[in-house]
């Protein structure tokens, strides 16, 4: 007789069934463990082993064989160690071999029997889910694998004990309920910035559409500070964004006590992160920084330092919103809509543009240019808004905090970003959430300028040599210059502020 339970194997987000098949007969006493597993999932044997012998149970001295179908996905994780373990004892008689036939598990055992976290299970609850199964998975995910839906029956025990006495009807395990993290303390509020109101209002556009965004200036002009209050200004994440946000997170295994949050991912990687670090990778093809980033920031600190070839390597999942991650064995494709914000010095000594200064590398047009001639064009012309952040002064310093902080701020991008939801669900486009991930003819029928707009934008783009990307792009950020002010019509004057911030992109283009 062959036992079956129901689990699952990952391939990017996705959850892929995989039932797992127990038989016990005579013969040679042996514990098979068959399907293409990798290490992690053939050291289940001796955890399962473990885990039966101190819940009581012993594997009878019988031929056990476990088959993982279907034989050529590639089985990775720890989270089969639970459904091979229940397959076991219902194969012994432990537990009703039919009390399993509703659920997919996922579960990683430890050698005193009780039930460890694993990885993915909100993408798993939600498979199951959309195939009529319950769950069953470990206590500490209950709460994660609660958000995939009221009507999911989902069990969460602390041990195979508990899990087998519910099943005899000896105990009843309640069900999880969906959590929301505690917010960790107030944000950086854009009060504490003194002075650089051009850059200021540059945040608040690149907030309101979702806009990539570029600060060129000296050190210590406060970049890394006006990004750090990005988050402050951003709306919080809507149930849709919630789900999609946590089911990368949940794959990452970075989701504590199965709490989610609504705050959006602000991820800040070192300079020196490789390129399977940004886009995704390794052994197993886990997600990278843009990824995580997925519906939030990813912030770029000293952009230049960044090799070049792991700049380039955003320029995909700027255009897609997705990256695809190869190896020789698999393929997936990870979501990648994230807002890119980047500091950079104008020069390696960051003095450049400063009057009377003389760089001992020569001439100071020849110092900058070396340095940002590490940033290839392409990418460049992917930045919406670029914005010279000049050094501030003293009396700035002095001047008592502003009066505007980041409350008022985020009032303004809510209203923008509920203007953009309403125009492009009214479009019959509910996916779109942000003017900066319109596609090119979406854009040109709602951004469409007066007379006098049209004027001056042919203007620009002959004498500044547009790309139609970076003519597509100025229309996205005159289309949110136009939400900001409450007005359906794009104008000249919107317009004239969306080329002056692409004009210091060209300059560094140049």
């Amino acid at each position: 007789m062959v036992t079956r339970v129901a689990t699952v194997a990952f391939e990017g987000i996705e959850a892929k069934p995989v039932d797992v098949q127990v038989q016990v007969s005579s013969g040679m006493v042996a514990f098979v463990l068959v399907g293409l597993p990798d290490k992690a999932v053939a050291e289940s044997k001796e955890r399962v082993r473990a885990a039966l012998t101190a819940s009581g149970l012993a594997i009878p001295a019988k031929r056990l064989v476990v088959n993982l179908a279907p034989a050529d996905l590639p089985k990775e994780g720890s989270h089969f160690d639970l459904p091979i373990a229940l397959g076991v004892m219902a194969a012994i008689g432990a537990i009703p071999a039919d009390a399993l036939a509703g659920y997919t598990v996922l579960g990683e055992l430890s050698l005193d029997g009780s039930i460890a976290p694993v990885a993915g299970v909100l993408p798993a609850a939600v498979a199951a889910n959309a195939r009529g199964q319950g769950l069953i998975c470990p206590f500490a995910s209950g709460p994660e694998a609660a958000w995939a839906g009221r009507n999911v029956d989902i069990l969460s025990p602390r041990s195979l004990i508990q899990l087998a006495n519910h099943f005899k009807g000896t105990q009843v395990l309640a069900r999880p309920e969906p959590a929301l993290g505690p917010r960790s303390g107030d944000l950086p509020d854009l009060s504490d910035i003194k002075g650089q109101e051009t850059a200021k209002r540059a945040l608040e556009i690149a907030a309101a559409g979702g806009h990539n965004l570029l600060f060129c200036g000296p050190p210590g002009a406060g970049k890394s500070m006006l990004a750090a209050r990005l988050p402050s200004i951003l709306p919080p994440l809507t149930p849709a964004e919630l789900l999609e946000v946590s089911m990368v997170h949940s794959i990452a295994g970075t989701i504590a006590n199965g709490a989610l949050t609504d705050r959006r991912p602000f991820r800040t990687p070192h300079h020196s992160a490789s390129i399977a670090a940004l886009t995704g990778g390794g052994m197993h093809a886990r997600p990278g920084e843009v990824s995580l980033a997925h519906n939030g920031v990813l912030f770029l600190d000293e952009l230049p330092e960044f090799q070049p070839q792991v700049l380039d390597s955003l320029r995909q999942p700027l255009e897609t919103g997705e990256i695809s991650v190869s190896r020789a064995n698999n393929r997936v494709t990870y979501p990648a809509r994230f807002q890119l914000v980047a500091a950079m010095n104008p020069c390696r000594c960051g003095r450049a543009n400063e009057p009377g200064f003389a760089c001992k590398r020569g001439p100071n047009e020849r110092c900058t240019a070396q340095y940002q001639a590490r940033l290839s064009g392409p990418l460049l012309d992917r930045i919406d808004l670029a914005i010279a952040v000049p050094a501030v002064s003293a009396s700035d310093l002095i001047l008592p905090p502003p009066t505007e902080g980041s409350r008022e701020v985020a009032i303004r991008v809510a209203r923008a970003r509920a203007i953009q939801t309403e125009r492009f669900a009214a479009l019959g486009l509910p996916n779109l959430r942000t003017n900066a991930a319109a596609p090119a003819g979406i854009i040109e029928e709602i951004a469409r300028p007066d007379e006098a707009g049209a004027a001056l934008l042919r203007e620009a783009s002959e004498r500044m040599h547009l790309t139609a990307r970076g003519f597509h792009r100025v229309l996205k950020v005159a289309r949110t210059l136009a939400d900001l002010d409450g007005v359906e019509r794009v104008g000249r004057i919107h317009l004239a502020e969306a080329v002056s911030y692409r004009g210091v992109a060209q300059g560094i283009m140049a």
